[in-house]
Parts: structure tokens; sequence; C-alpha cells
């Protein structure tokens, strides 16, 4: 709890870095510090770099490259603190992230002997070349939206023998049509370029692990790869939902798109951070008053404050997201392109993150975490639990295996959200606030699915109008959430991840609707910040063993 009564969101900024400043003098935690804080990472690249997959010996010492990263993680979760609470927060969520996310790509599976690509290959004949651009031609009519999954995880035997393209070239040199593409033994830039990419496609867009729920490929480029991997199979869709995600063929409606959702974003995110300077309860204030600028008939109700308050914090925390995930597509086709990148910069390689909004008519609250919201830590949270259920022997599709299938996801976005909370200085209550927010939500899942399962057996549901259960989905969602948002919301603001300043240009502060002392200026407390400390040397050798004394901090 902020032991004094700020009158503006300043205070309580300036409040948190003196509380920063303070630990890190009294030697409680340490800054954060690159290029030392990403040593983590940096090892398991280094491992990745290395061909291990004719080695048994190289191969198990993934699991001692593993063990360090986990110990590096959490040393930084427990010893290093920012002083921006966002940057804070980010701390323990993106190190507890690389616990997660390598564990999926080198224990529960070796994504050198397992995972494969997308790539082009070398320049074809001239007759190859113009069917295929045909082909290109003849699908890519802009926009695409699918139903059902990818057709991306072909089966090992589907594949070509070899995990090279044959080829000498760099992605950005080839232009031939699309094959799998293993790990290459060479040349190193290809090699580089493989490595970054597994570790960065959180999605795994264009993998043949994709995630599911994702549109497959054009057609066309389907086609190539079933040509190129001998694989004659049809393209038929299979799943008979709708795809709530939105795919790009051509890179002009895909830049148009994306370039909406940046301005119509950051003009959001300006409308809201000026609202969030007027409200002391996004400040981190336990029961403040309610902003003057509401109407009077909802200052006065507890039931829409709390209402307003929470669809306020989740249009902030999906416009925030949504404006930082457009960036990618915008910089990795509008500026780099295919010239640059291959095929990773080919515009159906960079699917909307979130999904429409109209699957939680449908599907309620599993088609709000399942399609709806973002689906960038999926396979991280889904991989440990299909491995116990390959164990235990039982049905995916059975209820108790989706019951362990929710828990474990669930639990370890908990475990996420949690570490996030912890590493931040304000007033957090990392378990009884994030980890239960998202414990709790199988419950509300399954609760729903054996609710409209009784409903299907006795006949009523087939008998009730669609448009009443889309409305009785859309109630039970917004209940759901409002009994259950305020564990993760309070929690975001307790710890100040709200004060964070995401544009550096405010049109509405700078016509004077923002706090006192706010202006058109919004980065006055800086992004990166520097410290003097001890030797190099001092800092290589505390970082190696955990204790991370370092002394370039950012943020």
């Amino acid at each position: 709890m902020l032991p004094l009564v700020p009158t503006t969101h300043r205070d309580v900024t300036k409040y948190y870095i003196a509380q920063y400043e303070a630990g890190v003098e009294a030697g409680i935690f340490q800054p954060f510090i690159y290029p030392w804080g990403a040593l983590g990472a940096t090892a398991v690249l280094g491992y990745l770099l290395v061909d291990h997959r004719t080695s048994p010996l190289l191969r198990k010492c993934r699991y001692l490259v593993f063990t360090y990263l986990f110990y590096f993680a959490a040393s930084s979760i427990k010893h290093c603190r920012a002083r921006n609470p966002a940057s804070a927060f980010g701390i323990g969520l993106l190190n507890a992230w690389s616990i997660l996310w390598i564990a999926k790509i080198m224990l529960f599976d070796d994504c050198q002997t397992d995972y494969k690509r997308i790539e082009r290959k070398e320049e074809e004949p001239r007759l190859d070349r113009v069917d295929a651009d045909a082909n290109g031609s003849a699908q890519a009519t802009g926009v695409n939206t699918v139903h059902g999954h990818a057709k991306t995880r072909p089966k090992q035997s589907e594949l070509a023998p070899s995990a090279d393209l044959g080829t000498t070239q760099t992605p950005r040199q080839r232009r031939g049509s699309f094959s799998w593409q293993g790990y290459p033994s060479g040349p190193f830039i290809e090699r580089l370029d493989w490595v970054a990419d597994v570790f960065s496609n959180f999605r795994g867009v264009g993998w043949n692990w994709q995630s599911p729920g994702l549109p497959p490929p054009p057609s066309w480029v389907q086609e190539q790869l079933d040509r190129n991997s001998g694989n004659e199979s049809s393209h038929e869709e299979k799943n008979p939902h709708r795809s709530a995600v939105r795919c790009f063929t051509e890179k002009g409606p895909l830049l148009r798109a994306n370039l909406l959702l940046l301005v119509g974003g950051y003009l959001l995110l300006d409308l809201l951070k000026t609202g969030i300077s007027h409200d002391p309860y996004f400040w981190g204030v336990v029961d403040p008053s309610p902003p003057a600028y509401l109407p009077h008939f909802v200052q006065n109700s507890s039931i829409l404050l709390r209402s307003y308050r929470l669809v306020f914090g989740l249009v902030a925390v999906y416009s925030a997201l949504q404006t930082t995930f457009v960036l990618g597509p915008l910089f990795f086709v509008g500026v780099l392109g295919p010239a640059v990148l291959g095929a990773r910069g080919e515009p159906w390689m960079y699917p909307s993150t979130f999904g429409s909004y109209t699957v939680v008519f449908d599907k309620g609250l599993a088609g709000w975490w399942g399609a709806m919201w973002h689906q960038t830590f999926r396979e991280a949270f889904a991989t440990p639990s299909k491995r116990l259920i390959e164990i235990l022997g039982m049905n995916p599709k059975s209820l108790p295996a989706k019951s362990i299938q929710l828990l474990v996801a669930f639990a370890l976005s908990g475990c996420l959200h949690a570490a996030g909370s912890y590493t931040q200085t304000g007033d957090t209550s990392p378990l009884s606030g994030p980890f239960l927010f998202f414990i709790l939500q199988p419950l509300g899942i399954i609760s729903q699915m054996l609710f409209a399962g009784a409903m299907e057996k006795s006949g009523v549901l087939q008998k009730t109008p669609r448009r009443v259960r889309q409305a009785a989905n859309f109630i039970y969602v917004h209940v759901w959430f409002y009994y259950t948002g305020g564990l993760l919301l309070d929690d975001f603001c307790k710890g100040g991840i709200l004060l964070f300043e995401p544009i550096p240009i405010s049109l509405f502060r700078g016509l004077g609707l923002g706090a006192e002392g706010d202006s058109w200026w919004c980065w006055w407390n800086g992004l990166v910040h520097w410290a003097s400390g001890e030797a190099l040397v001092g800092v290589w050798y505390c970082t190696i063993i955990g204790v991370t004394r370092y002394r370039m901090s950012i943020c």
C-alpha cells in the first residue's frame, strides 16, 4: 500500500523510483542490466547453433544448458528489479517465459530434430517459376479468413529426408518454390537465421508445429510444399469451426490493416492514459473516490463503477498489446520484406494476433481464451499437458484430458504473470492476485462446458434459438470476469504497470486534458537509465554465478 496520498500519477511513479534506488543502495536487489541480463538466452542460442543431431552426448547437453537457463532466470526474478514499474513487471514475465519456452523447444521437443519450417528453394527453371507465380497470383486475393487449422504439421514421412535445401544461398537470395527445411548444416548465416526464427516465433507460423486455430498458408504455397515433399494430399478444410484469426496474402491489405490499427491504437492509448491520470485507482490507491469526469449515476453505483474500471483496464491492456504487435508485420513486411528476409517477409507469415470477438458469442469463455485473446504463449502452455496425456494414454478429446490441459495451461499462465507481479516494487499479491485469477479460469470453462453438455443431452439446447444461446454466452463471460477480473487488474494497478507511458507525444494531454504537469511530451522519466559501479570483471563473475550485481540498467 502506498504510504502517501498522491495528488498526481507522477507522485506514485517518483515513489516507486525512490523505492527502487533505496533497494539497490541497500543491496536488497540489483538492477537488471543489458547485455548481462541476456546471458541465459545467449547460452541457449550458442548451444542451438552447434549441430548435435548426430552426437548423443551433445544432445544430452541440452539438459545442462536448460538447467543454466533456469537458474539464471530464477536468479534474475529473485534479485533483479527495474526503475520503471512496467519494466519491473517485464523482468519477471520474460524470465519466467524464457523457462517455459526453452523447455518446449529443448526438453519436451528437440527443435533440431523435430522442427521444420517453410523456406524457399533455389531458383527453379523458368517454366516451374512461371507456373508457381501463376498459382500465387490466382490464389492471392488479399485477405483470407480461413476455416480450420493449417495443414503445416506434416508427418515425418511426408518431409524431404534432407534437412537442407541443397543450397549455399541465404534466405534473401533464394527465389524458388517453397519447401520444408529442417535444421541446416550450413552455411552459418542460414543456421543463425533458422535458430533465431525458432527462438522467437512463439506461435510457430510457417513451422510444422504451428499453433492450432491459425490459418494455413495460401493454397499455392501448400501445393508447392506437397510437391517438394512428395505428398499429393488435398487441402480440404477438415475442421468445421471458423478461424477467428485474419490472414493476409498480399502486402497492401496487410499494411493498410496494420497501419489503421497502429494509428487507432496510438490515439486510443493516448485517450486511456489521459483518463488514467485522473483516476487514482489505476495508480494503485486502495478504494479511491471515483473520477470527477464520470456521470453521477456511475459514481454512485458500486456495480457500475467496478464495471467501468474493469472494462477500462481490459481495453488498456488489449490496446497496448495490439498496438505493439502490429509493429512486427509493418517492419518485417513493410520495411524489410522478402528481399531481405526471404520467406519471413511474406505477408501470410503474419496473421492477426487477436481473433474476432464473435467467437465469444458462439463459444463463451472457452472462445475468449482459446480464440479471441492472443495466443502468443499457447504452445508453451499446452505442450507439457500434451506430453502428460500421451504418457497416461488418455483420449485427448475426453473431458478428463481437456480438464488436465486447461488446468496445466492456466496454472503455467498464472505462474508467468505471478512472476511479473513478484518483480514489481508495488504492494502486489502474486499468488492471491494473478495466479488465482488464471487458475480459476478452467473452473469457469469446465462449468460452462458441463452445463452446455447437460442442456444438449436434454434436448433443450437444440430448441433454443441461436441468438438466445449467444446472449447467454455473452452474459456468462462478462459476469464471470466481473467477479474474477479484479484479482488481476487490482494487482496490475498496485504494481504500477498502468503508469507505464507507451507513447512519446500526447494529443489530448497537449490540449490540457491531462493532470497537472502533463504536456504533449510524455517520456519525461526516460526509458533507459545509466548507473556506474563495480569493474567489468566483477560484473562478469557475479553474473555467471547468478548474483547479478550489474551497473548498467534499463528502465
